[in-house]
């Protein structure tokens, strides 16, 4: 199994460069490759922050790319739902990852932001 960077996976969603963008769909539809979850969010970083992508295309295009299996992701789950509530919400999706953590793997989370220990206290109301 191989890794791959965020240049890749944003080569292959944006599909805007004539040379690295079919070398991006050669390596990911020819090998099982896994995107970790610190490159995950760079990838979102960037299609928000630079290309101006909106919060769900950028879940759409993200959950594609598991759904298809062209990637592999440690704690795929956790990643999912932190693509989910980011695409509804005004968080960083840093922190909805660590929001998916405690929801979905119970993990205790210790923060200094009010806004997202809010969020968190009502996930635990909610169950």
């Amino acid at each position: 199994m191989s890794i791959v960077d965020a240049n890749i996976i944003l080569r292959y969603v944006l599909d805007d460069h004539e040379t690295l963008s079919p070398k991006a769909a050669e390596i990911l539809e020819q090998h099982t490759v896994t995107l970790p979850i610190e490159a995950a969010c760079e990838v979102v970083y960037v299609l928000q922050k630079v290309y101006g992508i909106n919060r769900k295309e950028i879940e759409s295009m993200l959950k594609n790319l598991l759904d298809e299996n062209l990637i592999q992701m440690d704690k795929a789950s956790v990643f999912l739902t932190a693509l989910e509530c980011y695409s509804v919400s005004s968080f960083d999706f840093v922190d909805t990852l660590l929001w998916a953590y405690h929801v979905v793997e119970k993990q205790e989370i210790f923060i200094f932001d009010e806004k997202l220990n809010k969020h968190i206290q009502r996930s635990l109301i909610e169950k």
